[in-house]
């Protein structure tokens, strides 16, 4: 039986700060993350780019990474862990920052369709809007690794925290990587969850930089 998902929320918030989602409060300094998407994250990526002195497609490619993160973290969990698919209808994002909030918490039962309903949440509605608002050319295909990598990665921190939902994280994170824009992004390539993606985020073209343990230059 799902619980609230106000509740599910506050659950798997303690799995680590991308899982974390604010719910209610006051909303000023909030705005909703379609404004955010309009102008393709133009304020994280030129925080990432003075942070980092990477060029301007390497700082939108980890600007939108980290997002893709924010996204998956939280759907993910609540819908394993909670039996809860959350309504994101109404998400905002900081002005000063990457963090996410719903002025209420809203979702459906989990049913039949989990793979579907995840993907057309995160990937159609949240991720093809923000690639077609980014204001720097980056190929569809790194920024659909991106995702993949993100998704990858939120299912292997689920499992770390909760190992009786590993079985589970694996054919749903499984399924999603055979679904959509995210079909041939790469492969999980153990039980853990591990992966290895076909493209690379470019990171290691900033300085300082170095190829991520996934990435698809790595030996």
């Amino acid at each position: 039986m799902s619980v609230p998902a106000e509740a599910a929320l506050a659950d798997v918030a303690g799995l680590g700060g991308f899982f974390a989602v604010t719910v209610g409060g006051d909303g000023a300094g909030w705005h909703p993350v379609g404004e955010s998407y309009a102008r393709g994250l133009a304020d994280l990526v030129a925080e990432r780019h003075a942070r980092y002195g990477a060029e301007e497609r390497v700082a939108a490619s980890i600007a939108q990474l980290g997002h893709a993160a924010r996204l998956w973290s939280p759907v993910l969990a609540c819908a394993l862990a909670h039996g809860i698919v959350l309504d994101l209808a109404d998400l905002e994002r900081a002005d000063d920052g990457p963090r996410l909030r719903l002025p209420v918490a809203r979702g459906r039962p989990a049913g039949g369709r989990l793979v579907e309903d995840l993907y057309e949440l995160v990937v159609v509605r949240h991720l093809e809007a923000l690639a077609a608002g980014l204001r720097v050319k980056v190929a569809p295909g790194l920024l659909h690794g991106n995702a993949a990598s993100a998704l990858a990665e939120a299912g292997r921190a689920l499992a770390r925290a909760r190992p009786w939902l590993r079985a589970d994280a694996s054919r749903l994170v499984g399924g999603l990587l055979e679904t959509g824009r995210l079909a041939g992004t790469g492969r999980l390539t153990g039980p853990g969850l591990g992966f290895r993606r076909r493209s690379c985020c470019l990171y290691y073209r900033a300085p300082g930089g170095e190829k991520c343990g996934d990435c698809g230059l790595a030996r």
